[in-house]
């Protein structure tokens, strides 16, 4: 396995050159949008759990799982459709819904329980490499918990976060063992994000 290592760093990193004076959006710039850019409001999908919530009104408040067909059954206003909004526009939904004879001034509140649609992968150097659920604001270093942590051949400071920004899969460069000592900020990632620790030759 050490052996294949500098093979895949190789092909990793060609593939992420951008010819100069090719014009467009350069990798570098999207490794930097990338690591920059706040992570985006993320969008409901089958499997989802949210938690509704009206104020002074618990009969109409409570968790609705989202169907495969992207929906939730909610009281007064049957099935609603919620797959590919936010929260946010799933909360302006409710509103909507019951402001038209059920309530006079609704205050309604959406928040994700569980985000079993949105994926994160860890891979590599950790104890339990998989696929985990991604929750909100998840940071790297929750993921690599989530993994069981690293092993003891783990490359702490030089894990890849590989990531879809603009159509282009970037590959963005993470020191962990920084972030856990107060060197680096925290890193938060996104749904989709793969993470790869690769093995430590030192």
């Amino acid at each position: 396995m050490r052996l294949h290592f500098p093979l895949i760093f190789a092909v990793a990193f060609v593939g992420c050159r951008t010819p100069s004076g090719s014009g467009g959006t350069s990798m570098t710039q999207l490794q930097a949008s990338a690591r920059a850019a706040p992570v985006a409001a993320s969008t409901l999908g089958a499997g989802d759990m949210v938690e509704i919530r009206v104020f002074q009104d618990a009969e109409l408040s409570g968790a609705f799982r989202v169907s495969p067909e992207g929906t939730i059954d909610y009281p007064l206003c049957g099935r609603l459709k919620v797959a590919d909004k936010t929260s946010s526009a799933v909360a302006d939904q409710v509103t909507e819904c019951l402001r038209q004879g059920f309530l006079k001034s609704p205050q309604v509140t959406v928040l994700v329980r569980e985000y079993n649609s949105k994926k994160v992968f860890v891979f590599g150097e950790v104890q339990k490499p998989g696929t985990f659920p991604y929750e909100e604001n998840m940071s790297i270093v929750q993921a690599v918990t989530l993994a069981g942590g690293f092993t003891k051949l783990a490359a702490k400071n030089s894990i890849n976060v590989t990531r879809t920004v603009e159509g282009k899969e970037v590959k963005i460069r993470i020191a962990v063992e920084d972030i856990g000592v107060g060197r680096e900020k925290n890193f938060n990632l996104q749904p989709g994000d793969i993470v790869f620790v690769p093995e430590s030759f030192f």
